[in-house]
């Protein structure tokens, strides 16, 4: 088989990918290699701001994306062997691809904890089948480790109910990879609040055997009930160990013991308890030889990619969490493994594919101006812009807040009188009055503390 595009991996990134090149390039082939019978496409797609979405991520069966692109082919495989000198994928059944394009968009993989015990007392999460597994060995689990502090983990722990958590970090203050402490503190007053369920209405698919699937995307978690084995959730359910990792695990040899894991703390902290979640980040996943030239690679394994998503193969790009950017970043902007930007590079690099095919000159996208993230934490929506805890500024900028307990978290991060970056959590209404003082680097300085005075409708003078 032959086509001009070639996509591997059936994320976000891929599938947005193989959905633009479908737009921009009609009369041209284009196979997707998937490894999973169900890719993940991006609906309900919402512009708050110029830079800022909000999107739903529905999980469909893969061969879906064919009905709706005639010119895309669906291929359920693995990659197995690149010839970069031909131009020639090998698979898994034996498939042979040749293509004029290349783009992986292979994602990543879970930094699962590596420690002397069986599979099935250690669970990572990255995709819907893990999340499965995870929801099916909670049910009988009345006290689990969870380790990590990023979106995934903080989104497990305000949903969980009915079982006892230790909630394991290496940083001083929950959710550190998004918020300061202060936002953290306000998010705390969440954590043992009940939440209500909705039923899931979202048709939802299932495929045998083992498979490496797409990674979650936004509100993954809204509609699950997620139950352990106690007959109710405790006040104090949760426990968290701040400035801590696991040092060793074990299987508990007491008999009398209730629980089978023995996990040690690096602070000796000794916890016996049912299952370890980990949810400490991914790494670069592609899994395939290369026969001919060799990819660059970063220091974490990510394919490097110039400010096209080009790799150092010319017909080679790459999208997603697979690849690590490589180029003089804007003021404002720094790569982040996240669906946000696994989609944004996934239209971007169609585009630069094209461009490339029609020997057209093509403009960095504006989404690399700034960097933006729409999210939910906690219950609350957050949105991330620019240098929003202070990034690449060191110890030089000042911060603005404002609080509402139980409302609204408000940070403005400023710099020679500039706004550089903000958190907003809650319904603030002030996210593109940010963008368009971080973008247009405006002199907010004779504003002083009333640009945060809620009694001043501030965002109508500056939008």
């Amino acid at each position: 088989m032959s086509a001009t595009f070639v996509v591997i991996g059936g994320g976000i990134a891929g599938v947005s990918c193989s959905e633009m090149l479908s737009f921009l390039e009609p009369n041209h082939r284009i196979i997707l290699v998937s490894e999973s019978s169900l890719i993940k496409t991006v609906t309900n797609i919402q512009a708050l701001t110029k830079t800022i979405t909000n999107f739903d991520v529905v999980e469909k069966e893969a061969q879906s994306l064919a009905h709706t692109h005639p010119n895309v082919t669906v291929i359920l495989d693995s990659v197995t062997k690149i010839n970069t000198i031909d131009n020639i994928i090998e698979t898994k059944s034996s498939n042979i691809l040749k293509y004029k394009y290349l783009c992986i968009c292979t994602g990543g993989r879970p930094k699962l904890i590596t420690h002397r015990l069986p599979s099935k007392y250690i669970l990572g999460i990255r995709d819907t089948d893990s999340v499965e597994d995870f929801v099916e060995k909670l049910s009988d689990s009345t006290k689990i480790v969870l380790v990590g502090n990023g979106g995934i983990a903080s989104e497990i722990i305000y949903k969980i109910r009915n079982v006892e958590v230790h909630w394991i970090i290496k940083d001083k203050h929950i959710t550190a990879t998004f918020v300061d402490p202060g936002a953290a503190t306000f998010f705390q007053e969440s954590l043992n609040q009940t939440t209500s369920s909705s039923t899931a209405k979202q048709m939802r698919y299932k495929e045998d055997g083992p498979k490496s699937g797409a990674a979650l995307g936004p509100d993954w978690y809204k509609n699950l009930e997620i139950y352990g084995a106690l007959s109710k959730s405790l006040p104090d359910n949760i426990k968290i160990h701040y400035e801590s990792e696991i040092a060793d695990t074990s299987l508990c040899g007491d008999s009398s013991s209730l629980h089978p894991i023995k996990a040690t703390l690096s602070n000796g902290v000794v916890i016996d308890c049912d299952l370890i979640v980990s949810a400490t980040g991914v790494l670069p996943h592609h899994q395939f030889n290369i026969e001919g030239a060799n990819l660059n690679l970063s220091k974490d394994g990510g394919i490097v990619v110039n400010q096209f998503l080009q790799t150092s193969i010319e017909n080679i790009y790459a999208a997603g969490d697979v690849c690590s950017p490589n180029w003089p970043y804007a003021t404002h902007w720094f790569p982040m493994r996240l669906w946000t930007q696994a989609r944004q590079m996934g239209c971007y690099v169609a585009k630069s594919m094209c461009a490339n095919f029609n020997k057209e000159e093509i403009l960095q996208d504006f989404c690399f101006e700034i960097f933006t993230h729409s999210t939910k934490l906690f219950g609350y929506k957050v949105i991330l812009l620019g240098l929003y805890n202070g990034q690449k500024l060191g110890q030089d900028y000042e911060m603005l807040l404002r609080m509402t307990k139980g409302h609204e978290y408000i940070k403005f991060v400023i710099q020679n009188g500039k706004l550089q970056g903000a958190i907003l959590i809650g319904e603030t209404d002030l996210e593109e009055m940010c963008e368009n003082l971080i973008l247009n680097q405006i002199d907010i300085s004779p504003y002083g503390t009333d640009i945060l005075n809620p009694d001043i409708d501030i965002e109508d003078y500056f939008d």
